[in-house]
């Protein structure tokens, strides 16, 4: 399958549960920590590569438009946000019918109330390329079923929704509110619909939906407990270890001044390094001096095409790199809007440090990997170790250094 890119966020309940807390403001964008849980969603869906994000949504529509106008800004990462508004309270399935001309052939769907962590990829790699099935849901295994609709398989089809729900104290598989589908929902949703209470059912009974089981952190911010309970857990969770390293030399092989994609090829290993960082909870990171692009070998347009061929190789794998910084400028660049001094050139910190501003990192369990002494001297102005990789196999170099930090 290819990568998938877009997002659609259901951001339209109206939040009675919560009280007074969203009489005026919806329910996705109460604060969590200080940041809105909304922004934090995105944040999440974002490092893991969707690019475009689709904010559906009915309730003090304008609000959301407002934080989505923002938003790009305040992350500081290349993404779309766009907002699409129901001209009526259409119910979940409604609310995607009303955006139907402007959903990708494949997407993601997220509840706007909620955040399961778990890795997009595999969810992406359980949908077989069969076009008889519409999607794949996350399924978490829990105790019991508490508030939540119970799910059951056959297979690694779904075969019911709403079954009886189990006694209490007996396991369930639950849905986990994380969805990729085909667009060929839009072919059984209508205005109004309710997608779990209408369509997903039928959509069960025909065959037509893969149950994807997985593991991982879960936070439904819809009542009371559960809202006060992100406050401290949601941010604790967030601050992981990073996995920070340099590309030509580490990622990919360095031909001097790799710029186009023609002249990229891998570090034996990378993929697989990545793959595992994401597995283990690291963010990983790139950093890369790119004084070819100040030099006139090529565009920062090309290093940008660069970077997104890198990162559709690293979908095929089921790996992502969470955020990336570059630096074009040198003192002796031969275009004049590069030639300057910067802290962000290592052996200076500035790159690392402006990731480590904008994400929520452990610092103290991240490191560096690179192949100069100038990236092991920014790693050691951070305040992190650095690792000098020499060649060879970068999975093998990194696995027992990334698994004593896990």
């Amino acid at each position: 399958m290819a990568r998938v890119e877009q997002a659609v966020i259901l951001c339209g309940g109206l939040g009675s549960r919560l009280g007074a807390l969203t009489t005026q403001t919806p329910k996705p964008l109460l604060p969590v920590a200080g940041q809105p849980f909304l922004e934090i969603l995105i944040a999440e869906i974002a490092r893991q590569g969707i690019s475009r994000i689709l904010l559906l949504a009915a309730f003090a529509s304008e609000q959301v438009r407002a934080f989505a106008a923002a938003l790009p800004a305040s992350l500081g990462l290349d993404i779309t946000v766009d907002i699409a508004v129901e001209p009526e309270r259409a119910g979940t399935g409604g609310a995607i019918w009303h955006a139907r001309d402007r959903l990708d052939e494949t997407f993601f769907l997220f509840n706007g109330d909620s955040w399961f962590d778990l890795p997009l990829a595999d969810l992406a790699a359980a949908l077989p390329d069969d076009s008889s099935l519409v999607g794949a849901l996350s399924l978490r295994r829990l105790p019991e079923a508490g508030r939540y609709g119970v799910v059951t398989l056959k297979g690694d089809r779904i075969d019911q929704f709403a079954a009886a729900a189990p006694r209490a104290g007996e396991p369930a598989l639950v849905n986990a509110g994380v969805y990729l589908f085909r667009r060929a929902l839009v072919d059984v949703l209508s205005a109004p619909c309710s997608l779990e209470q209408d369509v997903l059912p039928r959509l069960a009974e025909a065959g037509r939906l893969i149950g994807h089981v997985a593991e991982g952190y879960f936070l439904d911010i819809g009542i009371p407990a559960d809202y006060a309970r992100a406050q401290t857990e949601i941010p604790a969770r967030r601050r992981r270890p990073a996995l920070f390293l340099d590309r030509d030399g580490v990622v990919n092989i360095d031909h001097g001044h790799v710029g186009s994609i023609d002249r990229f090829d891998w570090i034996e290993g990378a993929p697989e390094a990545i793959r595992l960082a994401n597995r283990l909870g690291f963010y990983v990171f790139v950093v890369t001096n790119q004084a070819g692009i100040g030099r006139g070998l090529y565009s920062e347009a090309d290093y940008f095409g660069l970077r997104r061929h890198i990162r559709d190789g690293l979908a095929v794998v089921g790996a992502h790199i969470d955020d990336e910084r570059f630096c074009p400028f040198h003192p002796e660049a031969t275009i004049e809007a590069y030639r300057q001094a910067s802290d962000w050139r290592k052996p200076e910190p500035g790159m690392l440090l402006d990731l480590m501003t904008h994400w929520p990192v452990d610092r103290a369990r991240s490191l560096m990997v690179g192949d100069r002494e100038s990236d092991l001297a920014a790693a050691a102005a951070a305040g992190i170790p650095g690792f000098l990789f020499k060649g060879g196999d970068l999975a093998a170099f990194v696995g027992d250094l990334l698994k004593s930090r896990a």
